[in-house]
């Protein structure tokens, strides 16, 4: 079996989910894991498939057919897990919207060798003055000799920074 990770975009629109998965299971395809979700009218979605090597081919054949119906399809092979040592932690963090927070966050993570296993933003407004407020939740991939108290200590400088207000746990 080959594992491949699929990228989906296309305008929203019932039945999409059911065809990509039709697609893939004609061809002998078992569906592993996905992250999906609409935005801005748009679907957007990836997901880890398992595929016979023999239908490989056809797969990807059959997945770039689905372009005439508006789905884009982006294949690659699956990649192997680092090697290093982690643990899993979660960062939760709320500021005023302002672009440039999410380059500054992540840039302060890459330079600590923080891998971002999961990502989700939003903005919403605030309760009592309507100000638009950035929300994040993310999952890090922390090395095991990075201590968390000197990671929570640069990300508050940061926060300081940014004017958010942050917290750093360790992931369940």
């Amino acid at each position: 079996m080959d594992h491949l990770v699929l990228t989906v975009i296309a305008e929203d629109q019932p039945g999409l989910v059911e065809r990509l998965a039709d697609c893939i299971a004609r061809h002998g395809g078992n569906w592993l894991d996905s992250r999906m979700s609409r935005m801005a009218g748009q679907f957007a979605g990836i997901l880890q498939v398992a595929v016979p090597t023999s239908a490989r081919a056809e797969l990807f054949d059959a997945l770039r057919e689905l372009e005439s119906q508006g789905i884009r399809v982006l294949l690659a092979p699956s990649g192997s897990a680092p090697g290093r040592s982690w643990r899993m932690v979660r960062l939760q963090l709320v500021g005023n919207d302002r672009p440039g927070i999410v380059r500054d966050i992540t840039r302060l993570l890459a330079s600590h060798g923080v891998n971002l296993e999961n990502l989700e933003t939003e903005i919403a407004p605030a309760p009592m003055t309507n100000e638009s407020l950035f929300h994040a939740d993310a999952r890090l991939a922390v090395p095991t000799g990075l201590p968390l108290e000197q990671l929570q200590q640069h990300l508050e400088t940061l926060a300081d920074d940014l004017m958010v207000e942050l917290k750093l746990q360790a992931a369940e």
